[in-house]
């Protein structure tokens, strides 16, 4: 099984993780025969007992190494925070790495394979919530930003900047059909355009197998986004004022969310040769309904727009309150200073009376 990047904090020692078992034929065959609500429940786990002393052994250097490399962090983390005279909160530190079992920093034990997949699986189904919120954000933020900038301008050039954005709203707007994500007439057109071949010839296995780039006999998440390259270039161009390359990314992830909750029946975020060839048998695939861009669905509505901008300028205020008592602070700092300085120089005066 493909180890991807997974963008988590903890990446690196979990594909280690992975990489160390799948070099035990038995675990290997295991993890490849198991779907994932039974590796939610553990079951996967407790293969570990079976697996070879000298993977055992490698794994158990690897978490001390592990835990070797959080200690040093919480050790930084409080000899920084101490120096500024705050407290440390050792247990918020530690809920960081809830993935490793800290009362046995010596041996990878059946517990450790259990928390390091519990914490991923969470983590990732989390993951895209996450994107698609600081997307919202960005949105709002951009709408907020063209707003503002409407309120400085005079009558004239409002309107004139009003009229633009509209334009560049139906250029956009402007482009070849969409096909729906991982339906029949998308696939083919990446085997046309992309494979080089005969729309007349498409096969499912024959194209399952060219885009199993790695072949290791899943399409995993970068392999399915690949597939829509074709597609988010008939909305967006880098070139275009009117094309926005995040809203490119959005819709990226948009798709391949859309074609897994078709396609991924077990839920693993990977796609088999079989769930593939079991979904281009369905009426999604033959014969889809349209697909709704983002153009076609707004990231936010006007309530969400009032609230953003309510919250940023609660922000505003507070940092102005906290500028306004740091600038008191300072002047206040600065009085004692010339306070000292004063009583400084008349014990200078009476000492050079004396």
């Amino acid at each position: 099984m493909r180890q991807k990047d997974t963008g988590l904090y903890y990446d690196r020692y979990l594909r280690e993780v992975i990489d160390v078992l799948e070099t035990d034929q038995h675990f290997r065959e295991k993890l490849q025969n198991t779907d994932m609500e039974d590796i939610k429940a553990g079951k996967l786990a407790k293969e570990l007992d079976f697996v070879s002393h000298n993977v055992r052994t490698r794994l158990d250097e690897m978490k001390r190494q592990e835990v070797n490399r959080l200690r040093s962090l919480i050790k930084a983390k409080q000899d920084v925070e101490t120096g500024k005279g705050l407290a440390v909160d050792h247990e918020s530190l530690l809920k960081q790495f809830e993935y490793l079992n800290h009362g046995n920093p010596h041996t990878f034990e059946i517990d450790d394979l259990n928390k390091l997949i519990t914490t991923a699986t969470s983590d990732l189904e989390n993951f895209d919530k996450e994107h698609h919120d600081e997307f919202k954000r960005y949105e709002l933020m951009k709408e907020h930003e063209r707003r503002e900038y409407l309120k400085a301008l005079d009558e004239e050039k409002r309107k004139a900047e009003e009229q633009h954005y509209e334009e560049m709203k139906k250029k956009h707007a402007d482009h070849p059909k969409v096909n729906h994500p991982g339906s029949q007439d998308q696939l083919k057109e990446v085997w046309e355009e992309t494979d080089g071949l005969d729309p007349i010839d498409f096969d499912p296995k024959t194209f399952f197998k060219l885009h199993d780039t790695n072949g290791d006999d899943f399409l995993d998440e970068q392999e399915l986004e690949a597939l829509f390259t074709k597609e988010l270039e008939k909305m967006y161009d880098p070139k275009n004022e009117e094309d926005d390359m995040v809203e490119m990314e959005e819709e990226r992830i948009r798709m391949r969310e859309h074609v897994m909750n078709e396609v991924d029946v077990n839920k693993d975020r990977l796609v088999s040769l079989e769930e593939f060839l079991v979904s281009t048998g369905k009426r999604e695939f033959l014969e889809p309904d349209s697909w709704e861009t983002l153009e076609q669905a707004p990231a936010f509505t006007e309530e969400e727009m009032k609230e953003f901008e309510q919250h940023l300028a609660e922000q505003e205020h507070d940092l102005k309150n906290k500028a306004d008592n740091l600038n008191k602070q300072r002047e206040e700092l600065e009085r004692q200073q010339e306070q000292l300085n004063a009583q400084k120089l008349e014990l200078q005066k009476m000492e050079d009376t004396l």
